[in-house]
């Protein structure tokens, strides 16, 4: 199970960092990710973190902005959002597929003021 938390309204700008704690210890992990969901769109995966090497990848809209990365001992998953904007507005959550299976957190919704 996948607990989200850290979203919340903060202006154009700023900075949030969203948290995905899993309770349990995660096997077979293929790559944990944050993806968001903004007003009239799709689901869209913004940021993948691979546990082959911890290398990381993010769509063309957050990259420079966003980083992922992974508490191994906390068993969780980080998203550093910075100079944030207000097309960034949405419910972010997190999912991780392992062994090829795919699971979503609950959403935290992050609203940017302009």
């Amino acid at each position: 199970q996948l607990q989200a938390s850290g979203g919340g309204l903060v202006q154009a700008g700023g900075s949030l960092r969203l948290s995905c704690a899993a309770s349990g210890s995660i096997f077979g992990i293929n790559f944990m990710g944050w993806a968001r969901q903004t007003p009239g769109n799709q689901r869209e995966l913004v940021a993948t973190w691979f546990p082959s090497g911890a290398s990381t990848n993010y769509a063309d809209s957050v990259k420079g902005r966003f980083t992922i990365s992974r508490d191994n001992a906390k068993n969780t998953v980080y998203l550093q959002m910075n100079s944030l904007k207000p097309e960034d507005t949405g419910v972010y959550y997190c999912t991780v597929v392992a062994n090829g299976v795919r699971s979503w957190g609950q959403g935290t919704l992050v609203t940017v003021s302009s």
